[in-house]
């Protein structure tokens, strides 16, 4: 593994950096997507951590970064499939997805956090808070983030009892209340990964199945 030390705005000459951010690991709904990007740094004004920029600005960069980048890819992974094989091998596949995208040879590949997700890659580094001291990988939360909360709020459009649009999958009060009066919408939570979600759906299926089992009264029988 390539090791670096980085610091926010420093340059590393002669190398192509990938940048790499997740984001929507921590929700109840909706996908968890990645964006990897090469870019040139400080070739966009005002690209830093998602997270800390408004998300009218969000929408103005991202098609500037994708305009500008050498290369980008967005990596999508459903929730069948992180309930399929859990979040952490869900977050190397949604990486290698993104990766593949670009096409392109690299020297280093740098990811926020702690976690090396995809070890395997000799040229992979996390690196605490890199979306905010790494251009490229500020450059990849942010396509990442506008392109999940575009998917999500579609999903508010499909769905609008559950404010999609609002807390874009995440555990807030609002969507666990809206929860518990609608239900689990299958294929769109991550029950497997979520217990109290797996409760949800053994108890909607519980009662699904008494209702068939129910012969009901004489009038709704002859209705």
């Amino acid at each position: 593994m390539v090791e670096v030390s980085l610091v926010k705005g420093e340059k590393i000459e002669n190398m192509t950096i990938i940048g790499v951010d997740e984001v929507g690991r921590g929700c109840l709904a909706g996908p968890l997507v990645v964006g990897a990007v090469i870019i040139e740094p400080g070739i966009i004004e005002g690209v830093f951590d998602s997270k800390q920029v408004s998300a009218a600005k969000r929408e103005e960069l991202a098609p500037q970064i994708k305009e500008q980048a050498a290369g980008y890819g967005i990596g999508w992974v459903w929730p069948n499939e992180i309930d399929e094989i859990g979040l952490t091998r869900a977050t190397k596949l949604g990486i290698k997805r993104a990766v593949r995208q670009i096409g392109m040879s690299y020297d280093l590949l740098i990811t926020d956090g702690n976690t090396n997700f995809w070890p395997e890659n000799k040229k992979i580094q996390a690196i605490v808070n890199a979306d905010e001291k790494i251009y490229e990988v500020s450059a990849a939360s942010i396509i990442a983030k506008v392109a999940r909360d575009e998917y999500m709020k579609k999903l508010a459009k499909r769905y609008p009892n559950y404010g999609f649009e609002e807390h874009v999958g995440y555990s807030t009060g609002t969507h666990r209340k809206a929860l518990k009066e609608h239900g689990v919408i299958t294929g769109l939570y991550r029950v497997k990964n979520v217990k109290p979600l797996a409760e949800m759906v053994r108890l909607q299926a519980e009662k699904a199945a008494a209702s068939l089992e129910q012969p009901g009264s004489p009038e709704q029988l002859a209705a």
